[in-house]
């Protein structure tokens, strides 16, 4: 009997560690977009639109632009125009409208721990 559950847990384990979310990145690479941050206990909403070369973030009436440099389908690098700062994004899964990516410091510091972080956007056009 344990082998039986020993074994239906291994095949459960190897089926399970095969999944892989849906990722149709090429979908998101441009366009408008919305999303949701917190600062300081505060949900807010902000939006971008992204071209292939630039994306153009507006948040908390302000604006600012960064760079877009892709690697592959699912991840890039925006690089703030102005404060030369970098940012690396990994798509990790997409659905028909939005989709979920990670993202953290392009710049690695030996001095700093580095932070990964998770968000959703919401593709407006």
């Amino acid at each position: 009997m344990m082998k039986k559950i020993v074994m239906t847990l291994a095949i459960g384990l190897i089926l399970g560690s095969c999944y892989e979310p849906e990722r149709d990145c090429e979908e998101y690479k441009t366009g408008t977009f919305k999303f949701n941050y917190e600062i300081d206990g505060t949900l807010k909403e902000g939006k971008f639109t992204r071209t292939n070369n630039y994306s153009v973030d507006y948040y908390e009436n302000k604006v600012d632009s960064a760079t877009v440099r892709w690697f592959n389908d699912c991840e890039f690098v925006l690089q703030d125009i102005n404060s030369k700062t970098a940012i690396h994004y990994k798509i990790i899964s997409t659905t028909d409208s939005s989709y979920t990516f990670q993202y953290k410091s392009a710049v690695k510091d030996p001095n700093k721990k580095l932070i990964v972080k998770t968000g959703t956007a919401i593709k407006t056009n």
